[in-house]
């Protein structure tokens, strides 16, 4: 197959959270009615644009999560930074 015509494999990458994200990657394409596996079967711009939104919502998640768990570091040990 040409490297031009290939269909884009999604995917989060390897790092520490990674499994969270690609959870809530899910959980958000699960939302809109969709699966992982079926973005390949879309028109790339709508899988761009779904993948797009749903990177952006896992993204705000995992931020959300980090806040939440420095906020409750700073309440159990307030004198600790």
């Amino acid at each position: 197959m040409n490297q031009a015509n290939a269909k884009p494999t999604w995917h989060a990458t390897n790092g520490p959270q990674s499994m969270l994200e690609r959870i809530l990657i899910c959980d958000y394409l699960l939302a809109k009615g969709y699966l992982m596996s079926e973005l390949d079967q879309l028109p790339e711009p709508e899988a761009k644009k779904l993948m797009n939104e749903a990177c952006l919502y896992a993204s705000l998640k995992l931020a959300e999560i980090e806040a939440r768990a420095k906020f409750q570091q700073k309440i159990a040990a307030p004198d600790l930074k």
